[in-house]
């Protein structure tokens, strides 16, 4: 933090990190939703169909604010050295999120049918994906000297590998079963009028945005871990991971947010699952992936639970879809869910 920083009166200080916090959060989202308005119209010039654009490039997209976070965060600890608790907790916080905020929300507005084909095909694979994550993060990175527990070089490799082997599973599945695949008008007038010219240029701006939006996110919230901590005298990692599992975790998940509660306003319902499991599968796969590669994502103890609720609310989900449809009491159970959760993580933090 910068020594002009510091000196100000903590309340302001902490009124600063707040609106900065806030502002990245807008800069994630308007701007990941600027690149890939963009990236789309540029695979739109290039023949690439609708379909498989909605399969790769948006899926993407709404990823980048957990990229641009984690990513920025690697890079913080490369440099400063420290534990990547805002990097690790923000995948796997955002992943909670996903199951049972963003589907909860869904759910309530409209319940939400389960097509046979994501149950068969999309949802074994974010199921394989998690326990592979949970294994990487429990076991292989034990021992590194900065922190009990690791994402390593090696396991960030492994990740980004099979982040392009679904990238082309989801395209030649596509090819080959189109009448399993949902369209639903991706491509608006706007984007299809694009020009060239002006879409790279607003991919450019639209990767300028997300990189300080990230970098305005994790600097703001691990400062203000950090002036909480101090003033309440409580163990800064496990501050940084409340941050980093809640707030960081909440902000960069509201694209997903957004799209699944318009599409089930839209009674489009039927989007909202597979928005989640194409995030939650990217988040796991490129963002740790490329972050791990970046540095070694090193974290406490703590992860060990936060890991393990992730598989709960997966395969909880997983369960509450095979009976065909998540009912609106489905939605509020999970609501209720990450509240319990939420509280064990404030209490935990207290307590230390």
């Amino acid at each position: 933090m910068p020594d002009w920083l510091q000196t100000l009166p903590p309340v302001l200080l902490a009124v600063i990190l707040v609106a900065l916090f806030a502002l990245g959060v807008f800069f994630l989202v308007r701007f990941s939703d600027i690149f890939v308005d963009a990236a789309c119209a540029v695979a739109n010039k290039l023949k690439v169909s609708p379909l498989v654009i909605g399969l790769t490039v948006v899926a993407f997209g709404t990823s980048c604010p957990e990229l641009a976070v984690s990513v920025s965060d690697s890079v913080s600890t490369l440099i400063e050295g420290g534990n990547a608790n805002v990097a690790i907790g923000n995948v796997v916080g955002s992943n909670i999120c996903n199951l049972l905020v963003v589907l909860g929300c869904s759910a309530i507005f409209t319940p939400i049918l389960v097509q046979k084909p994501i149950i068969r095909k999309q949802y074994p694979v974010m199921i394989g994906v998690t326990v592979l994550l949970v294994l990487f993060g429990l076991f292989f990175g034990i021992g590194s000297t900065t922190g009990n527990y690791a994402i390593t070089r090696a396991e960030g490799v492994v990740l980004l590998l099979c982040g392009i082997a679904y990238v082309a599973f989801l395209v030649l599945d596509a090819k080959r079963h189109p009448e399993e695949q949902e369209d639903p008008e991706l491509l608006s007038d706007k984007v299809r009028n694009m020009s060239t010219g002006r879409a790279i240029f607003f991919i450019f701006v639209g990767l300028v945005g997300i990189v300080l939006g990230g970098e305005a996110v994790v600097f703001s919230a691990k400062n203000l871990a950090y002036e909480i901590g101090d003033a309440a005298q409580l163990n800064h990692d496990l501050v940084e991971s409340l941050v980093g599992l809640t707030i960081v975790a909440v902000g960069t998940s509201l694209p997903e947010l957004v799209t699944s509660v318009i599409a089930a306003k839209k009674k489009q319902n039927e989007i909202a699952l597979g928005n989640v499991i194409g995030s939650n599968v990217f988040n796991a796969l490129y963002v740790l992936g490329l972050s791990g590669i970046v540095n070694t994502l090193t974290t406490g103890a703590q992860i060990v639970v936060d890991l393990f609720v992730m598989l709960g609310a997966t395969l909880l989900v997983y369960l509450i879809a095979l009976r065909g449809k998540i009912r609106r009491w489905h939605g509020a159970l999970l609501l209720l869910c990450y509240a319990g959760y939420l509280a064990y993580l404030i209490a935990r933090t207290i307590v230390g």
